[in-house]
């Protein structure tokens, strides 16, 4: 049985490159993917073959003879162009233009939008997509959940799951969670993201089978780890269960094929315990402090009046050192006096060396 065909084309050479990169290494697809920035080249390639999907830039599809697509392609998108550069039309073409109006076999996305959201509109509207997740979802059972945890706050939690990750992430496949109500990773990274965990939550409690269509556009990346960018209200923080996240890793470890998840979790989730539990290392971090030593042994309190000791038997306790500087940016944290220490436990704890 021969390979289904998806193509792009658009005679901006570049953008139809920006496309046809981030298809390939966002969304593993089992269709072959073909791109053309000529509309001739397209038609000579129609003659001999049946496209599936057909991605094309409006002024591309008005050149293209239209015996061609009726005969040889079964869906095709259009790249609308003439909608927002122009600064008119908004209004009455808006449902053309975030892709929800269907004429026949043919739906108007516009062009001006990021790849996410582009892709995002081909998965919920083209048929056959349901396939494009097959690549990457065989079961993961090997999937080692890192807890980083501590009661006293200001610690470098974050600092030391981050670098974990990263370093982690130079041999095996990691991803971080982060739990913090307030998190702050956009500002740190200086970024703007379109989606995040409530996505990934929304997908799946409600349409998990399109959860490994949409998650590979959804992670980020930083220094060779992945992430996925932090929930920015912190209502579904207290509303989802414990076993809901569990769920939700093993699912994702499932699509992506994870070796690690580091989960950095904190008190304003809900289900804190039960994740702890579940995971393979657990990770606090210590101060000598009064105040640090006191809230450390309410938290073992805690621990032992539940009867909770599996957490304490997996538990390593670190207490650092006074670091003369820790890296601002979060791409060098594999870098410094910190990085050396976490190198350390990771040769003791994970690597048994």
């Amino acid at each position: 049985m021969r390979q289904k065909i998806f193509a792009i084309c658009d005679m901006e050479e570049a953008y139809a490159l920006r496309m046809a990169e981030y298809m390939l290494e966002k969304i593993r697809i089992p269709y072959a993917l073909h791109l053309f920035t000529k509309v001739e080249e397209l038609e000579r390639f129609l003659e001999q073959e049946k496209i599936e999907i057909l991605l094309i830039a409006e002024s591309a599809l008005e050149l293209l003879r239209m015996e061609y697509v009726s005969r040889q392609v079964a869906q095709v998108f259009v790249l609308q162009e003439n909608d927002m550069r122009e600064g008119g039309g908004q209004d009455n073409d808006k449902q053309k233009q975030d892709g929800r109006e269907r004429e026949d076999t043919t739906l108007y996305i516009s062009k001006f939008q990021s790849p996410e959201r582009i892709v995002s509109i081909l998965i919920e509207s083209a048929k056959g997509l349901a396939d494009w997740p097959a690549a990457g979802t065989q079961i993961q059972e090997d999937v080692k959940l890192i807890g980083v945890y501590s009661p006293i706050k200001r610690c470098l939690q974050t600092s030391f799951a981050l670098t974990m990750g990263q370093i982690l992430a130079k041999e095996h496949k990691v991803l971080y969670f982060n739990f913090e109500n307030y998190s702050g990773f956009g500002k740190m990274l200086g970024r703007e993201f379109g989606t995040d965990v409530s996505d990934v939550l929304y997908y799946f409690r409600c349409d998990q089978e399109k959860l490994a269509l949409h998650l590979p556009a959804i992670i980020q990346n930083i220094n060779g780890l992945d992430y996925i960018p932090p929930m920015q209200s912190q209502m579904q923080l207290w509303e989802t269960e414990g076993g809901q996240w569990l769920e939700l890793c093993r699912k994702i470890a499932q699509i992506g094929e994870y070796d690690y998840i580091i989960l950095d979790l904190d008190d304003g989730m809900s289900g804190l315990f039960d994740l702890l539990r579940e995971c393979y290392k657990i990770y606090t971090i210590t101060r000598e402090d009064s105040f640090a030593v006191a809230k450390l042994n309410q938290y073992e309190q805690i621990l032992k009046f539940h009867e909770l000791e599996d957490i304490v038997d997996k538990t390593v306790k670190c207490r650092f050192p006074i670091f003369k500087e820790v890296p601002v940016n979060l791409e060098l944290m594999t870098h410094g006096q910190l990085a050396g220490y976490v190198k350390a436990i990771i040769r003791e704890d994970l690597y048994g060396k």
